[in-house]
């Protein structure tokens, strides 16, 4: 009895941890916007539906198979973000911090419109590249798509690590984001840097939308509720720390998951507002999350 009660919750902390690894990507998406231009990009989760519609696209109206759509789609997303910021974020961003946020909901309209309007509202269907196969490790079932999804997560944000720590256009990136006036007296060219965050941000939310899309289905507004749980892992995490992303979205996956399962009152449709509760508690508590820095002023 007890061992079939702990591979239970362990089974259930394995897809929280997957669950939890969507949430880390669309939330360092929002922290890397976060902390180049100060604002959250509310057309994260739309960018992320219409980058998946093209994965879509690739696959089923031209027969492409899933990983070659993968890589073409995260080439796209890449492309559609520096354009987004070049063409539609740049002629504002040095106003108001509220014309930025109206812009980004603007956004947020427009493609939502665009892919109603493209692939029509009804659901569809986008095939898991790990099929629908289970593991037993331990008397523990696991799902080969929830390994899966952790293994994609892990590895993009190695990726990310690694181009943000080892090379000097991450060294410019990371410069352009924590202090862009200093950096552009070192020569950086922060404007690019701005835009190539943009791209990044873009290509973490298209990878999010590409691993939900096979478990809960393809449609307009699939990316909204996981945009939610997202802004819930940063604001956890810290809304400045991509660490603080990647650790609330993994922690909020595997808590929405057990909460789910063991409190009866909650289930599986009250999740989302248990996200919206751990975001209040977090802003009243520990505004900066559990990695942040608070913001120190000088008067």
């Amino acid at each position: 009895m007890v061992a079939a009660a702990f591979a239970d919750f362990m089974q259930q902390v394995v897809s929280g941890l997957a669950s939890g690894g969507v949430y880390a990507a669309l939330a360092l998406a929002l922290v890397i916007i976060h902390r180049s231009t100060g604002v959250i990009n509310f057309s994260q989760g739309e960018m992320a539906t219409l980058c998946t519609y093209i994965a879509w696209t690739l696959t089923v109206n031209h027969g492409w198979s899933y990983w070659p759509a993968f890589v073409a789609t995260v080439g796209f997303s890449f492309l559609f973000g520096v354009v987004t910021h070049r063409v539609v974020i740049r002629p504002v961003e040095r106003g108001n911090v509220l014309r930025v946020v109206i812009v980004t909901i603007g956004l947020l309209i427009a493609i939502n419109g665009f892919v109603v309007w493209q692939w029509s509202g009804e659901p569809q269907a986008l095939a898991s590249p790990f099929g629908t196969d289970t593991l037993d490790i331990g008397g523990v079932i696991v799902s080969v798509g929830d390994i899966g999804t952790i293994a994609v997560t892990i590895g993009i944000v190695i990726l990310l690590w690694l181009l943000f720590q080892f090379t000097k256009v991450g060294l410019a990136l990371r410069a352009a984001a924590v202090n862009p006036n200093e950096a552009r007296l070192v020569g950086v060219r922060v404007t690019w840097m701005l835009a190539l965050g943009w791209g990044l941000a873009a290509v973490l939310g298209a990878v999010a939308g590409m691993l939900t899309a096979p478990s809960v289905g393809l449609d307009p507004q699939m990316m909204q509720p996981i945009l939610i749980y997202a802004f819930a892992a940063a604001i956890l995490g810290g809304i400045d720390s991509p660490l603080g992303a990647v650790v609330g979205g993994l922690t909020l996956g595997v808590m929405l998951n057990l909460i789910g399962v063991y409190v009866d009152f909650v289930g599986a449709e009250l999740k989302l507002p248990v996200a919206l509760l751990v975001i209040l508690v977090v802003l009243l508590v520990k505004p900066s999350g559990l990695f942040g820095r608070p913001e120190v002023k000088r008067v």
